[in-house]
């Protein structure tokens, strides 16, 4: 009997990602739009409560709780949907996701100031609310 991944049993996840070849692809403020737009056109379809969100230059990261779907579905969703609407010739995602399964209401603290925060220590913002493509 197969033992199910540990990204595929129910929970709250934070999840890092990065661009293939950490590529700044969303320096280019069209690129993190239409990330965002993807990754709320999932969310609205029931897939995943969305309860944190950044995008970085060459990264995201990512708290969410994927409803009758693994994790892996609904990264595959969100990196393939962005993928297809970006319509690029090359690659876009590095191959995986990194992802830590949050256990408690103080994890979910921390994790969430983690992702808001990742601007502010990038020097990209002197405050995390001033991030445009973050939930914070």
């Amino acid at each position: 009997m197969a033992i199910p991944s540990r990204a595929s049993r129910p929970g709250t996840l934070f999840v890092t990602t990065s661009t293939c070849n950490r590529r700044r692809l969303f320096q280019v403020p069209h690129n993190a739009e239409l990330f965002l737009e993807t990754l709320q056109h999932y969310r609205q379809q029931g897939n995943y409560p969305l309860h944190a969100f950044v995008a970085m230059p060459d990264h995201v990261h990512l708290i969410l709780t994927p409803q009758s779907i693994t994790l892996e579905r609904a990264m595959g969703l969100i990196k393939g949907g962005f993928s297809h609407r970006l319509a690029s010739n090359s690659p876009v995602w590095q191959w995986g996701f990194t992802d830590h399964r949050v256990r408690d209401a103080d994890d979910m603290d921390t994790r969430r100031a983690y992702v808001h925060l990742n601007p502010v220590r990038a020097n990209l913002v002197p405050a995390p609310e001033l991030y445009p493509y973050s939930s914070a």
